[in-house]
């Protein structure tokens, strides 16, 4: 048994990965300043023997009694919505609390995982994208204050492992959807399903030709884990599904899975929206033995599932 402190862990993601970890057996230490994550996310495992929640602000430093085997840094909100409305925020949790986890690290003498994102690819000139791609993001757009605080991220993480020594690796997740999703939360697939069941026009913003490739949160849960249970793999590996679909796709995907009547309008396209977005995954299966099972119609069947028997589905622009 491993003793696994989750930065994030309330989220929509950080909570899967910690009923996984309690589930095989581990012990965990949630922590969490609840800004865009939900203690209701937890109820699964806030019983559990060998789970602790804390409520703490990172970025303030991280307190954790006791010796730690492992530090998995996923706290940072993640849709559009959330960054844009908190940039300086997620701008320190990407630095000072990004620095907090390693530093935790660095202290026990564990592994470190950092959840990083597709997003330091910004809007890709190479399809699929390859972990040795150094990207295309604009530093001053909109978009950077998530992009870029990624980035730093990356850049700390290689930093404390040759500098001090720290057992390192880094994730770059791709679109990941599933269960607990925040109905509000701007991501497409958030967004389609909650305006499909609730009778909302369906919104597409620019021509609905831009891609994004869905991974179902269990696929992607399991990949994290394998990467925190492969010592010295520093990485970039690339989580996703490398299925392809366009946004307009997915639309009317769901609207068929959710048999809606939603009319589908259109709204101009964000800014700096990536119009391509596909992870090459030949790395994370070579080191990893990782690849997703699960197709995009099982799991947004799950997803719908879900949100069916949900009370969040409101909806918010931006994906």
């Amino acid at each position: 048994m491993s003793r696994v402190v989750v930065t994030g862990g309330a989220g929509f993601l950080g909570s899967h990965l910690c009923e996984a970890l309690v589930t095989r057996g581990d012990a965990v230490v949630c922590i969490d300043n609840l800004s865009t994550g939900n203690e209701d996310n937890l109820k699964a495992v806030l019983a559990k023997p060998g789970f602790q929640f804390i409520r703490a602000d990172i970025c303030d430093g991280i307190e954790v009694a006791g010796k730690v085997d492992a530090v998995m840094h996923l706290a940072s909100p993640a849709s559009p919505p959330a960054y844009l409305r908190r940039p300086l925020e997620t701008l320190a949790v990407g630095s000072r609390g990004t620095e907090a986890a390693l530093g935790l690290a660095a202290e026990n003498h564990a592994r470190f995982i950092l959840a990083s994102t597709s997003e330091v690819y910004g809007d890709p000139l190479i399809h699929p994208q390859t972990e040795t791609y150094w990207g295309n993001v604009n530093p001053i757009g909109p978009r950077s204050v998530y992009d870029e605080a990624k980035r730093f991220s990356e850049a700390l993480t290689m930093a404390y492992h040759r500098a001090r020594g720290v057992d390192v690796g880094i994730v770059r997740i791709f679109n990941t959807y599933g269960p607990r999703l925040q109905g509000g939360d701007g991501r497409v697939v958030s967004n389609f399903i909650t305006q499909a069941i609730s009778g909302q026009a369906m919104t597409i913003y620019g021509d609905g030709s831009q891609t994004r490739s869905f991974c179902y949160v269990d696929d992607l849960v399991r990949g994290l884990i394998a990467m925190l249970d492969e010592p010295t793999l520093t990485g970039p590996v690339n989580l996703g599904n490398p299925a392809e679909c366009t946004v307009k796709d997915l639309c009317e995907l769901v609207r068929n899975l959710t048999k809606s009547s939603s009319k589908v309008i259109v709204e101009p396209l964000p800014v700096d929206d990536p119009t391509r977005r596909c992870p090459d995954i030949s790395r994370a299966m070579e080191s990893l033995g990782w690849q997703p099972t699960i197709d995009l119609q099982e799991g947004l069947r799950r997803t719908i599932k879900w949100f069916q028997t949900s009370d969040d589905i409101h909806a918010e622009g931006l994906y």
